[in-house]
């Protein structure tokens, strides 16, 4: 598995040959620096570490500061792993959009819009509980009953109940490359891409 790290422009879409119009989404994918090669005799397993978007050395560790020193390459925010690339890369090599063709199919990793706390009809789709009528006044988006009272006399574990909602990781499987600007380090895949704009996503390409 081989790919970029790269963040969520927005969506638009493109007219194919037939004037067919299609969604898609626009990725700035990269350029990623490799900041660490690891290998099955040191580490276990053959992997190459990618850093993508630079940032302030203040908004890093020690730790991380020294680990960026290593590759000779500025901080960065994001990491990610990368089981398998055609070509062996080393310390400080620059990868970009050349990792892709048009045409071919990705998979795509990002957490989905946080929505913060919610109750059961909007997180589980709840109906509610019973009519507006015969008095009832602060049951009507309730979750109702939440299991009997003498036995078991507890909440089983995976009751669907009020909570977080959204911010999730989620991989989107298969999407098509319809088309890649290697000026500008774009990418535009068919469809939509979890997360809001501005968000991180891993770009996975099966070689």
């Amino acid at each position: 598995m081989s790919g970029l790290i790269g963040k969520k422009i927005g969506m638009t879409s493109l007219y194919d040959d037939n004037g067919k119009n299609i969604p898609c989404t626009v990725i700035q994918a990269g350029p990623c620096v490799v900041t660490q090669v690891k290998t099955r005799d040191k580490d276990g397993y053959d992997a190459i570490q990618l850093a993508y978007d630079e940032c302030t050395p203040k908004r890093v560790t020690k730790a991380a500061m020294g680990h960026f020193k290593k590759a000779n390459t500025a901080p960065m925010r994001k990491l990610a792993e990368f089981t398998r690339f055609e070509e062996r890369k080393s310390f400080g090599d620059t990868l970009s959009v050349d990792v892709f063709v048009e045409g071919e199919y990705v998979d795509l990793v990002g957490h989905t819009k946080g929505k913060g706390f919610a109750g059961v009809m909007k997180r589980h789709g709840f109906h509610g509980v019973g009519d507006a009528t015969h008095g009832q006044k602060d049951r009507l988006r309730a979750p109702g009953s939440l299991g009997a009272s003498a036995t078991p006399s507890r909440v089983f574990k995976g009751k669907r109940m009020a909570g977080r909602k959204g911010c999730d990781r989620v991989k989107m499987i298969n999407l098509q490359v319809l088309k890649i600007d290697k000026k500008n380090n774009l990418i535009m895949v068919k469809g939509a891409v979890p997360g809001p704009k501005g968000s991180y996503v891993i770009v996975e390409r099966w070689s």
